[in-house]
């Protein structure tokens, strides 16, 4: 395919990725196209397998003009993500919907060669278990809990992952199944997965997630924000007011050693994860309740900055912390408001996300369409 016809057929598919059948006529008029030119496109096309026809057209009268649809299931994605003490992995359609997932304990701090052997294995027994044939897998995307040089893959100098640093994670892979691999911080792709789910009409987007580290990904102009070295969005390492604990990275008083998951397990009877917090909040305990609502005010505090400096309208709240009930959403609240520009907040919606713990894997399964589709 040359490189206009590439070009055209990039159009119809971004035309076509909402479900909706088009006519040659509509895609003319939507394209600005000539019919010639559509036709060729379409053809192209339809030899690939991605876009098929649609048997249900409507006319006027006479003959039924053919209309034609995006095919997700031409090809799929394995999805990995990757945390500090689970590989998730999961086999999905060109839309990122899964149709098959295997999660399995293991601690990053094995080491790149452990945890990426147990992705391929996985996304192996996926394809199996699903049908699909190796020949059929358009691309895997990755997502890792730490910095990663998004152009390269390679992780940069992660704080939790020791042995991880400028690691070559889509070579290993791309080496072993032949396809374009993916790789980006697992908030990042938690960002994309929510914002293409449930906000795909919203061009300016923070997601937040709060777990055993913060972090935040920024959607801007529709598009995922990653800065030059992939560091944009870091917000737990940013120094709280007041505040001198020790952090992780050799700072004091950062966001992470004071409101994260990690930091509140520490500090209350009966929590050593998320979980547990999260536990202790819904069975009334007034001291995980309180815990919760102030790591929000320092959140808040943090955010404000954000808020001023991004201007989003949507901030989405999601990490396992997150499940606490509304106890950390309040104090965001709280806080930001009171420390926002009135400007920059009119509007703005403070929600809890809603793809949960698929956003992950449905925002690793974007990164590859938009790739392989060159959206």
């Amino acid at each position: 395919m040359g490189e206009q016809d590439s070009a055209g057929s990039d159009l119809f598919l971004r035309l076509l990725l909402d479900g909706r059948p088009r006519t040659r006529a509509e895609l003319v008029d939507s394209s600005g196209l000539g019919r010639s030119t559509v036709n060729i496109r379409i053809e192209s096309l339809l030899s690939t397998g991605l876009v098929v026809p649609y048997d249900d057209a409507e006319s006027t009268g006479g003959r039924p003009a053919a209309r034609f649809r995006f095919n997700p299931a031409a090809l799929v994605i394995l999805a990995a993500d990757i945390g500090a003490t689970h590989v998730t992995v999961a086999l999905t359609d060109l839309h990122g919907e899964i149709l098959d997932r295997a999660n399995t304990p293991l601690s990053i701090a094995e080491g790149p060669e452990a945890v990426l052997r147990t992705v391929a294995k996985t996304g192996r027994a996926l394809l199996r278990s699903t049908g699909r044939a190796k020949t059929e897998l358009a691309g895997i995307g990755i997502g890792l809990p730490g910095p990663v040089e998004h152009s390269t893959g390679r992780p940069n100098h992660p704080p939790i992952m020791p042995g991880w640093d400028a690691y070559d994670v889509a070579g290993r892979l791309r080496d072993e199944f032949a396809v374009p691999v993916l790789v980006d911080n697992d908030v990042n792709i938690m960002a994309l997965g929510e914002h293409a789910t449930q906000y795909a009409e919203v061009e300016h987007l923070l997601f937040l997630k709060v777990a055993t580290g913060i972090g935040a990904g920024i959607i801007s102009g529709g598009r995922l924000h990653r800065g030059a070295q992939g560091a944009a969005g870091d917000i737990g390492h940013i120094q709280t007011p007041g505040n001198t604990e020790m952090c992780r990275c050799g700072n004091l008083g950062c966001l992470e050693a004071v409101a994260s998951a990690s930091a509140l397990a520490a500090k209350l009877d009966g929590a050593s994860s998320s979980q547990d917090i999260v536990d202790l909040v819904r069975a009334g305990n007034t001291a995980a309740t309180s815990a919760v609502r102030q790591a929000g005010r320092e959140i808040g505090t943090v955010l404000a900055a954000a808020v001023n400096l991004l201007n989003p309208s949507v901030i989405v709240v999601g990490g396992s912390l997150s499940q606490a009930g509304d106890s950390l959403l309040a104090g965001i609240r709280e806080t930001l408001y009171a420390r926002s520009l009135p400007l920059a907040t009119t509007g703005l919606r403070i929600v809890t996300a809603h793809a949960g713990q698929d956003a992950a894997l449905r925002g690793a399964a974007i990164l590859v369409q938009q790739h392989v589709l060159a959206l």
